[in-house]
């Protein structure tokens, strides 16, 4: 591939809803800015958008599709003439257009004698609406008069303070044994890397509040007290981990008071005594749609643990890319890590035609795994299989039954991505690599995905419908071959309870979790892991994404839960209806104060609340090739996600929560 230094080359894209009268209209204009004719080239674009693959074109054609890489063709012998256009419309997508981050976020041309052209390009315009597209966090601005007297987010059980001490320079930590040695330690590191210049632990020499630090007898696991009197601060907790987190308090306190002083004290004396609402506070993490580095992820990991969430869910595979080393097959980075043109992985959601992506090596994972142990966050690595497995396939193309002929797709557009229950070769591979990651996380907890399995899932395998017809009858294996060649998933994802496909899939987690079990592992799921009721309830947890309802029902069902619900947890929804805010749509929109007062447990029955494990927000990629896209989406709704997760639900109060949240750091500052 040879690509061309410079951009000759403009794209616009406009997207116009359906009306009573005219078929919606996806508009994509090219510009040619140089000073040649060019004829015989294929456009290329990809975004979260997809075209249907049997769309209506005007203008062209539409010559390849892959999920969201598009590539469209002009008429016949047509020549693109300098300064001239040329205009192709599609009339059909596999959702509308909600949000200006729908639309195409990469394009190039590829020309007649197979070189590659960069294309400039514009955000997708909507007609008829011109407000200024939104990028960055919304920080909220702290007000001069607070509802509360300190500011703390997740706010604790109980504050009982009183009084007005001069602002400390910083916290003197002295602490007292091994825990709080390294709580301190750990409390250190975490504000010099997030506050670098505020030197928030610092000596006596210095102005430092002195600040005695030491484990006591009657705290549960993540419990602490801070108790202010004249002669400093006392920080008692029965672990680690809570002393830790009453040091995060104490920082924030500090950082108010120092910052605001207007608005804010610092407390003279006094209590606080805290412990969280639920056990598991979680934030998923997609590097699969787009690549984080390292040293972003572990920024990432210090602000959960400014918010006090203790559960990392890395999702580090998907159809788009495979991101973790495995010793034992090294093409799974070599091939799945990477996409470009001409690569078997081709550009999507925003990646160009250079090669571009990348891979956590263990030694990477090791760093992440120590940084979160020291944050009190446990990581849970997500490798999502039967389905979402495009990348792994091409990497490793013999988990293929080889008679196998025809194709379904998934809801996302991609061909045949599910690994086949029914070869032996399957479970030899995923055994290595599950043995590979269980010496990498110390939690010992490994979600396998499971979800999004595509209705007609291995309808064209022998081997799969030979397997089916011994489970499930030779009238299931028949109905389920009839589904070859039938595109279903098309405008969201199958419920395939009772088919074909749920029973191989039901097969295939029953032998991964007992797998997973015999190695001491927890097995977690999508809630689609509950097909077929075959999974060790005692031995699993399922994260529910779909309703509260249907999350409750599972509970009921006997399954420990982790309530995640799209239409409010997921953050890569957009935070309103409008165009200008970036995100998606398919599950909705929510913004900070919805999700801040979101029940997650509403209607359900205290048998069902007995099964529920916690909450996690999920931080799905897609529409964040423009970091300035995921400060927009996930700040500061990670912080109304943490107080959901530790605050008791009484004593939550969003007019407080909006005073403060201006105070929590993001991730990227960008604009």
């Amino acid at each position: 591939m040879t690509l061309q230094s410079k951009s000759a080359f403009r794209l616009e894209t406009t997207w116009a809803p359906a009306t009573a009268t005219d078929k919606l209209a996806y508009s994509l204009t090219l510009t040619n800015l140089s000073s040649k004719a060019i004829e015989g080239f294929r456009l290329c674009v990809s975004g979260p958008a997809r075209i249907d693959p049997a769309v209506t074109v005007e203008g062209g054609r539409l010559a390849e599709r892959l999920s969201n890489h598009s590539e469209f063709a002009p008429p016949d012998g047509f020549v693109l003439q300098p300064r001239e256009t040329w205009t192709v419309t599609a009339h059909g997508l596999s959702y509308p257009l909600r949000h200006w981050t729908d639309g195409a976020t990469a394009a190039y041309l590829v020309l007649a004698d197979g070189t590659v052209a960069p294309v400039a390009l514009a955000p997708t315009k909507a007609i008829g609406d011109n407000a200024v597209l939104k990028r960055g966090a919304e920080i909220y601005p702290v007000p001069v008069q607070a509802p509360v007297p300190v500011s703390i987010i997740p706010w604790p059980r109980t504050v009982a303070v009183s009084g007005r001490r001069a602002v400390p320079r910083g916290l003197a930590l002295r602490p007292k044994g091994t825990a709080a040695t390294d709580a301190a330690g750990a409390f250190g590191d975490l504000v010099d890397s997030l506050f670098a210049v505020e030197g928030i632990v610092r000596n006596e020499a210095e102005g430092g509040l002195p600040v005695d630090l030491g484990i006591a007898d009657g705290f549960g696991r993540e419990a602490y007290a801070i108790r202010f009197s004249a002669d400093g601060v006392a920080v008692s907790a029965g672990t680690r981990t809570g002393l830790f987190y009453g040091l995060v308090t104490l920082g924030q306190i500090l950082r108010g008071a120092r910052s605001h002083p207007e608005t804010f004290l610092f407390p003279a004396e006094g209590e606080i005594r805290d412990e969280p609402a639920l056990g598991w506070r979680g934030t998923h993490l997609d590097v699969a749609r787009q690549f984080y580095a390292t040293a972003e992820v572990k920024t990432f990991l210090r602000i959960l643990a400014w918010n006090k969430l203790n559960r990392f869910h890395w999702h580090l595979s998907d159809d788009e890319a495979w991101r973790v080393e495995i010793s034992a097959y090294p093409e799974l980075t070599k091939v799945g890590a990477w996409r470009g043109h001409g690569l078997p992985v081709p550009p999507l959601l925003g990646s160009g035609p250079e090669p571009s992506g990348g891979y956590y090596t263990k030694a990477a994972v090791r760093e992440v795994v120590q940084l979160a142990g020291q944050l009190g966050i446990e990581v849970v690595p997500e490798i999502d299989v039967p389905g979402h497995c495009y990348a792994m396939l091409q990497a490793i193309p013999e988990l293929r039954d080889p008679g196998e002929s025809g194709e379904y797709f998934s809801v996302q557009g991609f061909p045949n991505n599910c690994i086949n229950p029914a070869r032996p070769e399957t479970y030899i591979v995923l055994e290595k690599i599950l043995d590979e990651l269980i010496e990498l996380f110390l939690f010992k907890t490994i979600h396998v995905g499971a979800d999004e399995v595509p209705l007609g899932a291995w309808s064209g395998s022998p081997q799969a419908l030979a397997r089916l017809t011994e489970v499930g009858g030779e009238g299931l294996a028949a109905a389920h071959a009839k589904r070859l060649n039938v595109v279903t998933n098309t405008h969201g994802a199958d419920e395939i309870d009772g088919s074909g496909a749920a029973v191989l899939q039901a097969e295939f987690l029953k032998r991964i979790q007992s797998f997973l079990a015999s190695r001491g592992c927890v097995t977690g799921g999508w809630q689609e892991a509950a097909h077929g009721n075959v999974i060790d309830k005692q031995k699993s947890y399922l994260c529910g994404w779909r309703t509260v309802e249907a999350s409750a029902a599972l509970a009921g069902e006997g399954y420990a839960m982790v309530v995640c619900p799209g239409q409010v947890y997921y953050l890569d929804m957009a935070n309103s209806p409008a165009w200008s805010e970036p995100g998606a749509a398919w599950a909705g929109w929510s913004d900070p104060e919805k999700l801040y007062g979101f029940d997650p447990v509403e209607g359900w029955t205290d048998a069902q609340k007995a099964k529920l494990l916690g909450v996690q927000c999920c931080i799905w990629s897609e529409p964040m090739t423009d970091r300035a896209v995921f400060d927009r989406l996930v700040f500061p709704r990670i912080s109304a996600l943490a107080e959901t997760g530790w605050t008791q639900p009484e004593q939550k109060s969003w007019k407080r929560f909006k005073a403060l949240a201006g105070l929590m750091p993001v991730l990227y500052g960008a604009k």
